[in-house]
């Protein structure tokens, strides 16, 4: 493997590594190092960054402390969200939102436990529409007729019409 800075020799090794392009202090143990003998450059070699992101996302649900802003910018990145749209989702401003992200203001415990549960019954989106959540106070309260049918044993919608 040749050095992306300056084409050198890499040379590999395993041990302790800092991982802060998640945005969190991680130290990420017993992984692949990557070190230019010419120049000094270093890399850390992440398999499965996906399922890194999820095991940081699972810690910190579980953690008893109220979120920092940090970990609650990390857990809207990693369920896919702008800013605006999570502030959608969470029924606040963007500003509120913003906040809580730079710790100027603290994230409330509703909110905090919100976004907990987002995180714990989610998969992380690419692609998704939160303008239904936005139009949600606008409308008033009507019951939904839900229609449902089993098909080899697991309920599925059979349509629902409003």
């Amino acid at each position: 493997m040749n050095c992306i800075v300056c084409r050198g020799k890499m040379t590999s090794a395993r041990g302790d590594a800092r991982f802060d392009a998640s945005g969190l202090p991680v130290l990420l143990r017993g992984v692949e190092t990557r070190v230019c003998q010419s120049c000094g450059e270093r890399e850390v070699v992440v398999p499965n960054i996906e399922g890194l992101h999820r095991a940081l996302a699972e810690l910190l649900i579980r953690k008893r402390n109220r979120l920092a802003g940090r970990e609650v910018r990390f857990l809207r990145k990693f369920l896919g969200w702008s800013g605006v749209d999570f502030a959608a989702q969470m029924g606040v401003t963007p500003e509120t939102a913003s906040r809580w992200e730079t710790d100027a203001n603290p994230i409330g415990g509703t909110a905090d436990r919100l976004l907990r549960l987002q995180v714990a019954c989610r998969q992380p989106v690419a692609d998704y529409s939160p303008d239904a959540l936005r139009d949600l106070e606008r409308k008033s309260a009507k019951p939904l007729r839900l229609n449902l049918r089993v098909r080899r044993g697991r309920w599925e919608s059979a349509g629902a019409a409003a």
